[in-house]
């Protein structure tokens, strides 16, 4: 018994032994598995060694700054580039700069609160001093070689990418985009792409707008970043039940406009008002008390309120006819659009300085600046509008399309128009 019983121990010892082994075998052998599974083959040296990654370089500005230290600030209201040079111990660019190219470099006089900058350092001494003009355009200031300072104007490469939105009305276009996050910028582009299609004060609840447009984004240090809204391609808003549509269409490669689907223009020979941003002050009428003189007389114009400087517009293409000055109407231009319509722009804080007599232009080209020159007591223009020699309301005219894409380009915006719907519509339903 006692024979037996050791044999049956021993036994028992030899196959806990191989057990054991097997499952150490095992557990080695799953963790290799896994360790070779989970290993990026392009990070394997020739001898199956893993091998460690540097890390990408980050560039921004077109300046690689792993070996500098990066401080980003913002221009403090009342700041002055000398101040905030002689913070960095760079008191001795002012000079150095000013005796450059001022054209390019009147930020230094114009330095804007708000702005961002950066100052890349070296072992605490400034080597790059970059002032962002905008979200785009940017100054750099390079004084890595004290004798031979470099300056230079330069833009982010701007990232453009497709969006889809679409919203239901409720109680108005702009309380819609907040409802679904969408941009306030593209419900001021939607509204003037349609301005003279739909009445936006009589828009019902239900209508719908769907838009496929371009967001636009900036690399930052490595990352994307979002800076607005771009170009909307194309739309389509319901109202009422009947389809508007609007395509994005160039028939040349500096100059671009909204059709419809049988290529039709969506805007009038003439802009609704000569600026983007305004308040009407005062319209057309035979008989109001003037604010100035408090006569009675006729007021045979539409003044726009707008801050001192905001860009006026032309709104229709045309010649420059006169571009002066007088005692009454301030600085002004005068625009003879063809044989039976011409406009006036008065009060301008000063006429751009290339519109002179003769000259064409088009279409919301900017020909001055709101201000408040002549018989006027606050900034606006005044705006008037000629038809066969006689000054009407422009908001009483039937006035005449633009004009509609040329013929030989209509069978390429057709095309184009076709891939574009195609866009919208798939897009819609994929949300």
């Amino acid at each position: 018994m006692r024979k037996f019983y050791k044999r049956k121990k021993t036994t028992s010892i030899k196959s806990i032994k191989i057990v054991l082994f097997f499952l150490v075998f095992y557990i080695s052998f799953t963790v290799i598995k896994n360790k070779i599974e989970t290993t990026d083959p392009n990070e394997l040296n020739v001898n199956n060694e893993k091998v460690v990654e540097s890390p990408k370089p980050v560039f921004e500005y077109g300046i690689q700054l792993d070996s500098f230290k990066v401080i980003k600030e913002v221009v403090l209201s009342g700041e002055n580039i000398s101040g905030i040079w002689a913070r960095y111990n760079m008191f001795f660019l002012k000079d150095d700069i000013l005796t450059k190219s001022s054209e390019v470099f009147d930020f230094v006089k114009n330095l804007k609160a708000s702005n961002n900058y950066t100052v890349l350092l070296k072992s605490d001494t400034a080597q790059y001093f970059i002032y962002e003009l905008d979200k785009i355009n940017y100054v750099v200031v390079d004084v890595c070689d004290r004798d031979n300072i470099y300056v230079y104007r330069d833009a982010k490469e701007v990232i453009t990418k497709p969006m889809f939105s679409q919203a239901v009305i409720t109680s108005s276009l702009s309380e819609a985009c907040s409802d679904e996050n969408i941009s306030q910028k593209l419900s001021q582009e939607i509204s003037e792409i349609y301005a003279w299609t739909i009445d936006f004060f009589t828009i019902q609840q239900g209508d719908v707008f769907k838009v496929y447009y371009e967001n636009n984004y900036i690399d930052s240090c490595g990352k994307e970043k979002y800076i607005g809204v771009g170009k909307i391609l194309a739309a389509e808003f319901v109202h009422k039940n009947k389809s508007f549509y609007a395509f994005y269409f160039e028939q040349n490669s500096s100059y671009g406009e909204y059709f419809d689907e049988n290529g039709m223009t969506l805007r009038k020979a003439f802009l609704k008002a000569p600026l983007n941003y305004y308040r009407i002050s005062s319209r057309y009428s035979k008989n109001r008390k003037h604010p100035v003189t408090g006569q009675w007389k006729g007021h045979f114009g539409t003044d726009y309120a707008a801050p001192t400087g905001t860009p006026i517009m032309t709104t229709a293409n045309g010649t420059i006819e006169t571009a002066s000055y007088t005692k009454y109407n301030g600085y002004y231009v005068k625009v003879r659009h063809n044989s039976t319509y011409s406009t006036q722009y008065l009060h301008m804080s000063k006429i751009k300085s290339n519109i002179k007599k003769g000259v064409y232009v088009r279409q919301g080209d900017i020909i001055g600046y709101v201000g408040s020159t002549g018989l006027a007591t606050g900034p606006h223009v005044c705006y008037r509008f000629w038809k066969n020699g006689v000054q009407v309301d422009p908001y009483k005219q039937n006035l005449p399309p633009g004009d509609p894409i040329e013929e030989k380009n209509k069978a390429k915006f057709l095309q184009y128009k076709d891939n574009l719907l195609l866009k919208l519509t798939q897009t819609q339903t994929q949300m």
